[in-house]
This record gives C-alpha cells, sequence and structure tokens, in this order.
C-alpha cells in the first residue's frame, strides 16, 4: 500500500522505495484516456453481465441479475431480481421484464418495469411501458402509451397464453 507524502512531511520521512520496476513501460498522463461509465451501469454495482454488441441471441433470456445489453436480441426478457440497460448499440425485439429497465438503444415491444423504467435522450421504443415510475429525458422516441401503476402487470407468456386458450 502506497502513503502519500505532502511537502511538509517530505523533508522528515525516510525516501520510500520505488514501487515500480524499471523494465515497465508506464504510459505517460497525455496517453491514458478517461472511460466513461454510464450512470445506469454504475448504479448495479460491480455485479453486471455486459452483452456486447456483436452478440446475437435468438430466444428468452431470464435470470436474476443486472444485465448491460449492447448487442441484438429477438425473444423475451425476464429478469425479475435484477435490472437490464439497453445500451446505445442495444437492439432488443422483445417483451422486457425486469425490477429496473433503462433503455438508451432500441426496443420493439413492451416494458415491464417493477420498480422503474427510463428512456434516455438516445432511447427509442416501439411498445407500451408499464411500470410505477417513469423518466422520460428530452430527444427519447416513444410510440406507445405508458401506464404508470403501483402494481405493474406481468407479461403474458407463452405458456400462459396456451392455457388460456385451452380454457
Amino acid at each position: 500500500m502506497l502513503k502519500w507524502i505532502g511537502k511538509d512531511e517530505n523533508e522528515s520521512a525516510p525516501p520510500m522505495p520505488s514501487v515500480v520496476s524499471p523494465e515497465r513501460n508506464i504510459p505517460s498522463q497525455e496517453s491514458l484516456q478517461a472511460v466513461p461509465r454510464l450512470q445506469s451501469v454504475e448504479s448495479f454495482g460491480s455485479d453486471v453481465t455486459h452483452i456486447g454488441k456483436s452478440i446475437v441471441i435468438k430466444g428468452d433470456v431470464s435470470g436474476g441479475g443486472n444485465v448491460y445489453w449492447d448487442g441484438e436480441l429477438e425473444g423475451s426478457v425476464e429478469l425479475l431480481d435484477g435490472g437490464l440497460t439497453v445500451g446505445s448499440d442495444g437492439r432488443i425485439r422483445a417483451n422486457v421484464h425486469a425490477r429496473s429497465i433503462v433503455v438508451q438503444g432500441r426496443v420493439d415491444g413492451n416494458l415491464y418495469g417493477l420498480e422503474r423504467a427510463e428512456l434516455k435522450k438516445s432511447a427509442t421504443v416501439v411498445g407500451d411501458i408499464y411500470t410505477p415510475r417513469i423518466a422520460i429525458e428530452d430527444g427519447a422516441s416513444l410510440e406507445g402509451n405508458v401506464q404508470v401503476h403501483r402494481d405493474t402487470p406481468r407479461p403474458q407468456t407463452k405458456k400462459g397464453d396456451a392455457a388460456a386458450a385451452v380454457k
């Protein structure tokens, strides 16, 4: 562990040994670039699954964790104990059911946010939104309805649709 020594303390303190070996090449401060972190990802903490923009999935995605989605998905999403952030490169053609939903890319389908839904300025949503809390930034595009209710309805699953058809 390194300790920072101020100017006044430096005079009386013994010199600290170098922590960096001479053969390592350390880039100068000018060549370092800050990596921007999106606010929605930070709020998830360190337990986030990142789906890159080169990934294409046709099928159903379910789980309990937090997901940052930059790829393409056609099917359904159910993250009842987690959150979904659709990144600016993300494209989803599915109904999304999650604890919290943040859209920066495009979603064609209904959003069911158990706690909240948020559309960033780069978002495009074609579908209805059901959530107890919603935030929509200027510039976001929404083609559909918004219903703000304390109890968010569950989307109909394929099994539920089949059972309803039999009755």
